[in-house]
């Protein structure tokens, strides 16, 4: 059997109350306990709509942590990235993170839509609507070899903002 899809990503973080607060607060997360298997400086962050048992596993490192040194200085993951069902929620979470003054970017890269922040430790997420597969059209799939800045009620205009994202590309249409 192939593997499937991610069913979840941990990081390291300087204070683990600090980086929930902002996923759950910000990006609609809720912690999830484990009943009986409590883990000191742990926490454990399910998407809102995600049948993961967790996404997201947070583990403390202490606040004398260096910055993430990876894409500068070494290798490691560059960001994570989190897919919504519509363009009108990726237009909530652009406000959201723009309050939290945490969105540091926006382009559209053709077949996909996307915002760019920093988590509280400075951490790049990206949240991404994904145009679904029967909207796909020449412009759209010749545009994936550029990126521009996002125009979200441009997108919006043109895709509607209740269409559900990734229908036949990242989602599975019945058939």
């Amino acid at each position: 059997m192939p593997i499937t899809r991610l069913n979840h990503a941990v990081l390291f973080v300087r204070d683990v109350q600090r980086s929930a607060a902002f996923y759950q607060d910000v990006l609609g997360f809720r912690e999830v306990r484990f009943e009986g298997a409590a883990i000191p400086g742990a926490a454990f962050l399910q998407a809102p709509g995600s049948t993961n048992d967790h996404d997201l596993g947070l583990f403390a490192i202490g606040s004398a942590a260096g910055a993430s040194q990876a894409g500068r200085a070494t290798v490691g993951l560059y960001h994570l990235a989190w897919e919504v069902d519509t363009l009108d929620e990726l237009q909530r979470l652009a406000g959201a993170l723009s309050a939290a003054g945490a969105l540091v970017g926006a382009s559209d890269h053709s077949t996909t839509k996307s915002l760019y922040a920093q988590d509280p430790d400075g951490l790049e997420l990206e949240i991404a609507w994904v145009v679904p597969a029967d909207l796909l059209d020449d412009a759209a799939l010749a545009g994936r070899s550029s990126i521009r800045p996002l125009d979200l009620a441009r997108e919006t205009a043109r895709y509607g903002g209740q269409t559900r994202g990734g229908l036949g590309i990242s989602v599975p249409v019945a058939g």
